[in-house]
């Protein structure tokens, strides 16, 4: 048994059950649905019939106006500017898929609309994050007179005004959280800028850049309607890969854009498919478990101008060419990744880690766009706020990663603590940081006092919230295929989960993986379900024992069959 699973089995999350509530006899009875996606509805929040339908049924025309976006219109009057002077764009971007996306969508529309565009993201290892001023005077020696920054730029206020003393006009496209000062741009576009009335502060990077350069687009005679054709593609991968909420207009892009990338004309996409093994329907899980970490590979490990040319090229064989080189950093990621979580849990194992309500670890051989990952790993098992970092020895600094469960805001922790850091930033359930090493032990009791402060004993124990609960009646091919019009699942819209109260396995056996395990249930009609990565779960069970399980919903097609099936997250004695 591996030390995840280990750790699974001897600290077992709390398991509760949302209540029913009477808004879904609305629903039901409004919509003509079924008891189970009515629940996943009134937990959304969703318990009006005229937004639960819109949910249900996303269109593009319910995308919000871009010119609601703040200073969205002085964004495209700088543009519109620059391409009736002749004068070049430098599109700076970020290292990872939101960032590639967003720069992508900027450079192949403005490129169409006929502007003299060059596209840049930064290199992890040797820039870092955001904008540098190394970067400002890249954008000079290119000759560019408009600074125009996507999924970063928010808190550069250096860079910013680097590129303000070299003449060049600065447009920030972003969706960062916002600190206490802002960089002084000619346009700054961010939904979360205050005393603005965009309906949706939730939008990726990609999305902004969408947004933004839709209307540019617009106003240059295209129709909004032909660019959302052309790019959503593009947008749905970076929204989807940034997790953020899916919902509203994030919603929209990802159920859309994910019916186009079969389809999609872009050389780059049509290779990174290929590569992928992602055949025919694309679903949300492609994009976050196979196409964006091969996109992100090259940014973590690597150089992310070579993901950015795949977005980019019209040369079949290149898009070929650079899909398989990311197939292959993708394994060296992976396997840098395990490296790093066996040695931080042997870290972790020797500080008593469960009596802490935050963790924080570094060493020097970690590679720094691996860490990120791994922190996430490590805050889904110890359900707390965890801190890694990488160590550059030579040079005296430690680059990490942040990643927090929903009750420890790490953006708020990080401003509050910032004269700690060289420089940090980030959301409220991920960020980044770099601190000098003769600093790192400050920081992390720093950070464990601030944690002490605001988590209470309650909040580090995992805790497990079924949407409903159902007994075999419910597993029937009518409802589980009606659940999936909850799709595209993802942040704010996870596949829902239910709880069966005492059942009985009829049977149950490993696969030929032994770490998964199909089984079947004692019912009136057969019931089946796999468990995957759960044989420690069965290992002192035998078939007839009575237990509690934790499902999810889906449909196994097989060879134009369709059947329910249950996939299991979690097992108890009842």
């Amino acid at each position: 048994m591996n030390r995840i699973a280990e750790r699974r089995q001897r600290i077992p999350a709390r398991w509760t059950v949302r209540p029913a509530d009477p808004a879904e006899e609305r629903l039901r009875s409004e919509l003509g649905i079924g008891r189970l996606l009515a629940a996943c509805l009134v937990e959304r929040g969703l318990t009006d019939p005229g937004d639960a339908h819109r949910f249900l049924n996303p269109r593009l025309e319910d995308l919000h106006d871009p010119l609601r976006l703040p200073n969205c219109a002085e964004a495209v009057q700088v543009l519109l500017q620059a391409k009736e002077r002749g004068e070049r764009v430098f599109v700076h971007g970020d290292y990872d898929v939101d960032g590639i996306t967003s720069t992508a969508i900027w450079t192949r529309s403005l490129r169409r609309l006929g502007f003299d565009v060059f596209p840049h993201v930064p290199h992890r290892i040797k820039h870092g994050y955001g904008v540098q001023e190394e970067a400002v005077f890249h954008a000079m020696k290119q000759g560019a007179k408009v600074l125009l920054t996507c999924d970063c730029g928010s808190s550069a206020h250096q860079a910013v005004g680097r590129a303000k003393q070299l003449g060049m006009k600065v447009i920030i496209t972003d969706h960062h959280e916002l600190g206490a000062q802002l960089p002084e741009a000619d346009a700054f576009v961010n939904p979360h800028l205050e005393g603005h009335d965009y309906p949706f502060p939730h939008l990726s990077g990609a999305g902004v850049a969408f947004k933004v350069a839709q209307q540019v687009a617009v106003e240059l005679g295209a129709r909004a309607e032909q660019f959302q054709r052309a790019f959503l593609d593009l947008v749905c991968l970076g929204t989807i890969a940034d997790v953020v909420p899916l919902v509203g207009e994030n919603r929209i892009f990802a159920h859309f854009g994910l019916k186009l990338l079969p389809q999609s004309k872009k050389k780059g996409i049509r290779a990174l498919l290929k590569v992928a093994e992602v055949q025919g329907e694309v679903r949300s899980y492609d994009v976050a478990w196979r196409l964006a970490p091969r996109i992100n590979a090259a940014g973590r490990i690597d150089d992310a101008e070579r993901a950015l040319r795949l977005m980019l090229t019209e040369d079949e064989e290149e898009a070929q060419e650079i899909a398989k080189e990311l197939n292959e950093l993708n394994e060296a990621r992976r396997a840098e990744e395990q490296r790093i979580l066996e040695q931080a849990l042997e870290t972790l194992s020797e500080m008593d880690a469960e009596s802490l309500p935050l963790l924080m670890v570094w060493a020097e051989e970690w590679h720094r766009g691996v860490v990120g990952i791994v922190a996430g790993r490590l805050c889904e098992q110890y359900n707390r706020p965890v801190f890694l970092a990488s160590v550059d020895a030579e040079a005296g600094v430690a680059h990490g990663s942040a990643r927090s469960p929903e009750v420890y805001d790490l953006h708020e922790a990080l401003m509050q603590k910032r004269d700690l850091f060289l420089s940090c930033g980030g959301h409220a359930r991920a960020a980044g940081f770099s601190a000098s090493v003769e600093a790192l032990e400050a920081v992390r009791e720093e950070l464990l006092a601030h944690a002490q402060s605001v988590l209470k004993p309650e909040d580090l124990v995992p805790t497990v919230r079924a949407t409903a609960e159902i007994t075999a009646e419910d597993v029937n091919h009518k409802s589980f295929i009606e659940l999936e019009k909850l799709e595209p699942h993802g942040e704010a819209n996870p596949r829902p989960l239910f709880l069966m109260r005492n059942v009985k396995f009829a049977d149950f056996q490993p696969t030929s993986n032994p770490e998964h395990v199909r089984f079947q249930i004692l019912a009136e009609r057969p019931i089946f379900g796999i468990g995957f990565r759960s044989s420690h779960l069965f290992e002192s069970l035998r078939p007839g024992d009575p237990v509690d399980l934790l499902v999810r919903a889906s449909i196994n097609r097989y060879n134009g069959n369709e059947y329910p099936q249950l996939l299991l997250e979690g097992l108890r004695r009842a």
